[in-house]
């Protein structure tokens, strides 16, 4: 990846090119799930969004995998779909640029305060 396609986010573009392809390889319900989970894991990206991509990879392995076997998307996802974005992307230590406000800002009170 050279400078420009991280200045332009053309490489961010090409990626999820990609996973919107082989999404639209799955079966409905599992497209319809990756809708959600795409519009969900965003808020959890940081100011590039560069941070999610490992993640997002995973989950369409994870939903080509399932849908291989032959199960339900709500057999494996579960009926809380937000939840289950918020664990994923807790769990991969996925912080937003709203988190890392809120670190700075606990930082410079703790200082504040002499702690």
């Amino acid at each position: 990846m050279n400078i420009w396609e991280k200045i332009t986010g053309s490489d961010m573009t090409k990626k999820m090119k990609a996973f919107d392809s082989r999404v639209k390889k799955l079966p409905v319900d599992y497209q319809e799930a990756w809708e959600t989970i795409n519009a969900n894991l965003w808020a959890h990206s940081d100011f590039t969004g560069r941070n999610l991509m490992p993640i997002l990879d995973g989950v369409v392995g994870l939903l080509e995998e399932t849908a291989a076997d032959g199960q339900r998307v709500d057999e494996v996802l579960g009926e809380d779909i937000k939840g289950f974005c918020s664990a994923l992307a807790g769990e991969e230590g996925a912080k937003s640029v709203r988190d890392k406000w809120r670190e700075q800002l606990n930082k410079t009170i703790a200082k504040k305060l002499g702690k």
